[in-house]
């Protein structure tokens, strides 16, 4: 095989596990019972899925201006994902969208941030 051989079986496993993720975040989206779970689909394997459909189609274009932008497509993706779960959150627990169990919520720092007056 040659070394363009190689990179293209590369791209191709990249993007085909990019792909599997993607799709494994579709489904935990559809599946999962409650906000914390969906929003831990909609991040998690989403962000790594694009990462590697990202680097795979990054392998193909090697050499091209569109490497660049992809890397910045990924960049943004990884400061943009933790803000946006993180709001998620918080505006779910605020609107009292998550279930309330003895095993989901062991530490509950909002709560007493809320009581103690600190409602940012």
């Amino acid at each position: 095989m040659t070394t363009a051989e190689l990179l293209d079986v590369l791209a191709n496993a990249l993007l085909l596990a990019g792909a599997a993720l993607a799709l494994a975040a579709g489904i935990g989206l559809l599946r999962f019972p409650d906000v914390l779970s969906r929003m831990h689909a909609a991040t998690k394997p989403q962000v790594l899925g694009l990462l590697l459909i990202l680097a795979g189609a990054g392998i193909r274009l090697y050499g091209t201006v569109d490497s660049w932008t992809l890397l910045l497509v990924g960049a943004f993706q990884l400061v943009t994902a933790p803000v946006a779960a993180h709001l998620i959150g918080r505006a779910s627990y605020r609107t009292r969208h998550i279930r309330r169990g003895t095993h989901l919520l062991l530490v509950d720092e909002l709560a007493r941030d809320i009581e103690a007056g600190d409602d940012r």
